[in-house]
Parts: C-alpha cells; structure tokens; sequence
C-alpha cells in the first residue's frame, strides 16, 4: 500500500537557486500579488475618503501648474487646452515618483519577511511597482474626465501609448532597484529620495513643454531619462502639434534602457546580503 503513494523527491544541487531565480519569479507569482494587495489597503485604511487620494493629489497638482506656467507665465501649449498638457505629464511623472518612493523602502519594509523565508527578493520592489502602477491606472481616469470636459479627442498615436507605459515602468524600476538595495546598507536614501522627487520635479516638463528648452541645450536636457519618457506620453496623448525630439529620445531611452539593466544586476549582486544587513 505504502509503495503505491507516490511520494515526490526532494533533489538539493548546489548553485540550483541560481539557475532557478527567473523561473521562481513566476512560481511566487501569488506572492507579490499578496504582497501589492496588501499594500494597497494598508496604504487606504483607516482614510476618511479612500483610493480617492490617488485623484486629489495629481488634479490639485495639475490645477497649480496650469495658473503658474499657463496662466501666468503664458507658456505655449502645443495647441491643446492646458490642463490636458499638464496631466499628460502628470501621469508618468507621479508613476515613476510614487514608485520610486515605495521602492526605497520596500526591502527594508519587508525586513521580517526576508529574514525568514527564501523567495526571490526581486518580488519586493515589483510588488511596490505593481501598487503604484494602480495609482497610476486611477489617475488615467482624470485624464479621460479632461478630454471629455474640452471635447479633446486623440489621435491614432494614443495606440502607441503602451510602447510608452512599458518605457516609464523600466525607468521606475530601473531606478527603485538602485535605491531598494542601497537603502539597505545605507538609510540615508530615505532622506535622499524625497529631495530627488522634489527636485526632479522641477528639473523635468510636466508643468511645461520640453520644447521651450533652447535647442542648444535640449540634447543636454534628455540626460533626464524622464524627458523622454514624458515627451513620449505627450506625442502619444496630444498629437497634432506635439513632437518628438528625436535625438533626445533615443539618449534618454537609452539611459533608461542602462539604468533597468543596471538596477536589476546591482540589485541581484546586493540581494544574498540584505537578510544580514536589515
């Protein structure tokens, strides 16, 4: 009777952890869906109006710089109503920004669950990713309520919007990698990081158009990976008068392209040392 029931063996090779690290990511798929689900309410618990915050914040943002750079300083708009320009900006601005801040402290989060068990550790920061990837898909209903309210109907270039979408996700996570593993061995990222989206802000155009940059200096302007990014959403969202630069364009994908390969190298080099270093 015992020889009947098949029993399953257990085969331990050195260096298999390895060669599996890739195919494990998808065996612990449920996992990082527990973990963004996990996520997500926790960041809404116990708030008197909810997921709503992820529209108040980008619409009170977007109503600033439309009176600052459309009302008052009369920055062109490439022909579309003003807000439209600022929140097609705004959009891959707050993804990359939002995931940026809760990737630095994914890992260190998650310090509990790290030291205990194996499971890839490259779940963590995608986890945090695939949560502001959601606030990022709720704001997009902003953006919609704005086309509608000016009767703004795109063109054939919004097909290409995913293409776009897939190049903010590497930059986010390009970078989170970076600053996930880093904030390990050294917290003072968790101060650093809302100094870089502060800065970033003012550095990159979401309240404004990168083509009033003087031509000179543009080329130097797309050192910024999100320049092109967010040039990319306008040429995708505005068409007619919105270009792509592009020379900047491609110096910034491939930054991006760079900074995504290098984040996930450092990021597995770092990984066997964070259950000692949290």
């Amino acid at each position: 009777m015992k020889d009947s029931i098949h029993q399953p063996n257990l085969v331990i090779e050195a260096g298999r952890t390895e060669q599996q690290y890739w195919k494990d990511l998808w065996r612990y798929r449920e996992l990082l869906y527990f973990l963004a689900w996990r996520d997500i309410l926790v960041r809404y618990k116990q708030t008197a109006i909810g997921i709503a915050w992820a529209l108040i914040r980008p619409f009170l943002t977007m109503v600033v710089f439309t009176v600052v750079f459309g009302q008052l300083a009369k920055l062109p708009s490439q022909g579309v109503p003003y807000p439209i320009l600022v929140f097609s900006a705004m959009l891959p601005w707050q993804f990359f920004s939002n995931a940026l801040s809760e990737c630095s402290n994914s890992v260190v989060g998650n310090g509990n669950l790290i030291s205990k068990v194996y499971f890839p550790r490259l779940i963590v920061p995608v986890s945090a990713i695939a949560v502001s990837f959601v606030d990022f898909l709720i704001s997009g209903m902003i953006l919609l309520g704005l086309m509608a309210w000016y009767n703004f109907v795109p063109t054939w270039r919004i097909l290409t919007l995913p293409l776009f979408i897939c190049i903010a996700f590497a930059a986010s996570m390009g970078a989170g990698l970076w600053l996930a593993s880093l904030n390990v061995k050294y917290r003072d990222f968790r101060f650093i990081v809302p100094f870089i989206m502060q800065f970033g802000l003012y550095i990159s155009p979401v309240g404004f158009s990168s083509s009033i940059v003087p031509e000179q200096w543009r080329f130097i302007y797309c050192l910024n990976p999100m320049v092109g990014v967010i040039d990319g959403f306008r040429w995708a969202i505005l068409g007619g008068e919105a270009q792509l630069y592009i020379p900047g364009f491609i110096l910034s994908l491939g930054l991006v392209i760079l900074l995504f390969v290098s984040g996930i190298w450092y990021f597995r080099k770092t990984e066997k040392t964070f259950a000692d270093n949290i």
